[in-house]
């Protein structure tokens, strides 16, 4: 029965750079998969492209490729990754200008998944009665529709597998479902059929196991993580996918790191939701069919997956601007940390009062006492020796939010003794970014692929 080996090198964009080159160099893989983009990477990278039509995607991609590309071409290694964010085409250019750079030009396959932003036809849905209603409120985009910074369709593993057996050698998506990467070259590879509920599912599941790197292989781990061996070099996942929708869950023998079943169980749980109905645009899957086994050192067996038919909408991701904001702090030492902490933020909040200044919010932590577990805990200690004051605001008017940004730095000279941690200067203004969910039904927009040599 046909193996292939389906290794991911990034949980998300900013993730660690050598754990994809650690992947190709330390032992055989057929597919090296990068999973980058999130609801808010999405936001982020529609700003970039604002301020610069030659960006808007994963930069760090690059520095990538150009370290593992003529391993990858010499082993037939085959790269996909959802690094285009929302300007695939820009990156597929820096792409071009790395393989000229490596001395390959002409050489280098590259399959460009897009389509997924949908900006410059919102007017055209919503004038077509497809309201993008929000998913948690019911309320149409038109509310919002003068603020939307991004939309972008989730597309899921068909386009990458056309990618694949039009031969390409790297593919490059927009947004598209993180599971999508894993199962798109199952289905290249294997052949499977899209209406294959089982085994899309079973694809799916292990995209979804592997999506967030390391944290499948004793990363972030809570299940006796004292025990996991040296953090510094640890190994990122692979799946030895069958073409019978059973994989197991490994990683380099030379890595360090654990691979479990209470490491696949503690993943399995993130983001899953309803687990009889893990909602993909290629499948339903169904996580209570799952069946995990112990097959030795790192390996764990995955089998028995069902699933169900995939529904007849895409998930849309819209971000929209929704005023601004400012987060700034203090640190207060010993003696009576905590008293000087709560005494500065009531005197920021009657200066900020006494101006006359408006916010739709206020917040401040105390970092140090139960900022993480808030209202647990009880009254800290009188003794403790150190407590953060972090306190934000956030405004539609951009004009209240950078006249509070001058109003931290006085508070040294002018509060409680035995501050410090003001190094880093006056808060900065930032943009807020929402998020909009929406569903819009899949007749309405399709992917576009195309390959190209570079």
């Amino acid at each position: 029965m046909k193996t292939i080996k389906i290794a991911n090198g990034q949980g998300y964009w900013g993730d660690w750079l050598e754990a994809p080159i650690h992947l190709v160099e330390r032992g055989p893989i057929d597919y090296l998969t990068l999973d980058y983009l999130a609801e808010i990477t999405m936001s982020i990278m529609q700003k970039m492209r604002a301020r610069d039509p030659n960006a808007g995607y994963a930069r760090d991609f690059l520095q990538v490729v150009a370290r593992v590309l003529p391993k990858c071409l010499d082993q037939n290694i085959k790269i996909v990754a959802n690094a285009g964010g929302v300007n695939p085409q820009a990156c597929v250019a820096g792409l071009t200008e790395v393989v000229k750079r490596l001395g390959l030009s002409g050489k280098v396959k590259v399959g460009v998944v897009a389509g997924d932003d949908i900006m410059d036809r919102l007017d055209e849905f919503i004038a077509n009665g497809i309201g993008l209603e929000n998913m948690e409120t019911g309320e149409p985009l038109s509310v919002i529709r003068d603020r939307v910074a991004s939309a972008n369709v989730y597309f899921g593993a068909a386009p990458i597998a056309e990618a694949l057996a039009a031969g390409a050698n790297i593919v490059v998506t927009g947004r598209c479902t993180d599971t999508g990467l894993t199962l798109g070259p199952m289905i290249h590879e294997f052949g499977w059929k899209l209406d294959n509920w089982d085994r899309m599912s079973a694809g799916t599941i292990a995209g979804h196991i592997i999506e967030c790197g390391a944290q499948v292989t004793g990363g972030n781990c809570q299940m006796d993580w004292q025990t996991i061996p040296d953090f510094w070099d640890i190994g990122y996942p692979i799946v030895e996918a069958s073409e019978d929708g059973s994989f197991v869950v490994t990683k380099h023998p030379n890595t360090s790191g654990r691979v479990s079943v209470a490491t696949v169980t503690e993943q399995l749980m993130y983001e899953m939701g309803d687990p009889k109905n893990y909602i993909t645009p290629d499948c339903i899957a169904d996580f209570t069919s799952i069946n995990l086994a112990a097959d030795g050192e790192n390996r764990v067996r995955v089998s028995g997956i069902t699933g169900k038919a995939a529904t007849d909408s895409y998930k849309v991701s819209i971000s929209f601007n929704d005023g601004f904001k400012a987060v700034g702090g203090l640190i207060y030492a010993w003696p009576d940390a905590y008293a000087k902490a709560r005494a500065i933020d009531e005197t920021l909040r009657k200066r900020l009062d006494l101006l006359g200044l408006k916010f739709d919010e206020m917040l401040s932590q105390y970092i140090g006492v139960n900022a993480t577990h808030e209202g647990l805990g009880g009254e800290p200690s009188p003794d403790i020796a150190e407590v953060m004051l972090r306190f934000g605001v956030r405004s539609k008017d951009k004009n209240a939010v950078d006249r509070f940004t001058k109003e931290i730095a006085p508070l040294a000279l002018s509060g409680p003794p035995t501050v410090t941690g003001f190094g880093g200067g006056r808060p900065k203004v930032e943009e807020v970014v929402a998020y909009w969910p929406a569903l819009i039904p899949k007749s309405a927009v399709a992917p576009k692929v195309e390959v190209i040599t570079v």
